[in-house]
Order: C-alpha cells, then sequence, then structure tokens
C-alpha cells in the first residue's frame, strides 16, 4: 500500500520523561526519532525548571528503551552550532556524535536536530559531507508538506503549539496524493510534560491519530527517505 498521509515526532536530550513518553508511543503505534547528545548522556548532566529535576538518563540500557524508534544527532556535547567556527569542532560535536550513535545503537544516524535550533550554511555543508541527510530546526510550519530542503526543516508544530489539535483535525480530514503526501511532524522535549503538567495533551493526541489505515506511523528516517 502507497500511504499518502504520515505521522512523525521529534523528540529532545534523552531525558528520563522519555520513558514515559515512549510508553504512549509503543501503546499508541506512534514512532519517534530521538536526538541525543552522545558526550554528556548521564544523569550528571541536569538542570532544573519550576522545580522539576530534569536529567538525562545513562547511555547503558537506552538501546533497548529506544528500541523500535530512531537514534539521531543532537550534537556531543549541545552546543550551539552556530557557535563552531573550524571544521575540526563540528567534527567534534557532530561527526564524534554519529560514530558514537553507531557504536552504541548499531545504525548509522542520517538525520539530527539543531542544539538550541542553532544553523547556519556552513553548518549544513559540513553534515552533508558526513552523511547527513535531514536536520530539524525549531521552526514550525503549522503545514504538512514534505520540506523543500531536508537539511533546514521545519515540523509542523511544537507539540505546546495552541493550534495543535486543530492542525491534528485538518491533517485527519485531509487527502494526501501520490504527488503531494501529508506529513504531520511534531517535535518537542518529553520534560516539557512535567514543567506543564499536560501528559494528556500528548495522550490526547496520540488517541486521536492512533489506528487510521490511511496513515503511515514512522520515525523521521522512515517519513522523510
Amino acid at each position: 500500500m502507497r500511504y499518502r498521509k504520515a505521522v512523525t515526532f521529534s523528540y529532545d536530550d534523552g531525558i528520563e520523561q522519555d520513558r514515559r513518553l515512549i510508553e504512549l508511543f509503543n501503546h499508541y503505534g506512534m514512532k519517534c526519532t530521538f536526538n541525543l547528545n552522545t558526550g554528556i548522556q548521564s544523569p550528571e548532566s541536569w538542570f532544573e525548571i519550576n522545580g522539576v529535576r530534569i536529567s538525562r538518563m545513562e547511555q547503558s540500557g537506552l538501546a533497548k528503551l529506544y528500541q523500535g524508534h530512531e537514534i539521531a544527532v543532537h550534537g556531543l556535547t549541545h552546543r550551539s552550532p552556530e557557535e563552531l567556527h573550524s571544521e575540526q569542532e563540528r567534527a567534534e560535536e557532530f561527526l564524534t556524535d554519529c560514530d558514537n550513535i553507531e557504536r552504541l545503537y548499531g545504525v548509522r544516524p542520517v538525520g539530527m536536530a539543531y542544539a538550541y535550533g542553532s544553523y547556519n550554511d556552513a553548518t549544513v555543508e559540513y553534515l552533508k559531507k558526513i552523511g547527513i541527510r535531514y536536520g530539524r530546526t525549531t521552526g514550525v510550519s503549522h503545514g504538512f508538506s514534505l520540506p523543500g530542503d531536508p537539511l533546514r526543516l521545519q515540523a509542523t508544530c511544537h507539540h505546546n503549539d495552541e493550534k495543535l489539535f486543530e492542525l491534528a483535525e485538518r491533517f485527519l480530514a485531509a487527502e494526501g496524493t501520490e504527488e503531494k503526501p501529508l506529513l504531520f511532524y511534531i517535535w518537542g522535549h518529553s520534560y516539557e510534560f512535567d514543567v506543564d503538567q499536560n501528559w494528556d495533551r500528548m495522550e490526547t493526541l496520540c488517541r486521536m491519530l492512533a489506528g487510521k489505515e490511511d496513515i503511515f506511523y514512522g520515525t523521521n528516517r522512515e517519513c522523510l527517505l
């Protein structure tokens, strides 16, 4: 069957709250790309927002946790790409992260999310050289078209977007074509659900989108490439 619509998710940082998010995704048959910083993937790398402790997980055991989803690059240490001024710095941040992901998860990554949504032309050209084929910014389109430039792609929306459910309803009602398939692409950080106390928001969205015969549920890699 050739699908004309697809749903995908993208979540950053390898945070403890990913465990609960993965349970939701697996229950509803959703697929996600998780963007990891392998150089700081440790509970020692933590911060706090509104009294909520936000900790990265131990690297050990994550391959099993993320099984069935995609692991992509987020930079070795979450440095802003625009602050990397030489090829050596870019190699340390991106190529090393790629190598670590391949070693730890058994698959060479082909995509990434830009830390802080930051990127420039030099970043994009370097990523092309090392085999990265898509890169997610923090911009949003509020649309369902496939990205014209996958290395500068905008998601449809963040999960806290006030138009999230309106967009979901529009997507469900829309009909894609073979020439112009539709993609509903949602991004965020799993810790935001604890900070904002709105896990029900994601469950409602997954329930709305799940189980449709005309929708392909895939990782970023599967949907974009």
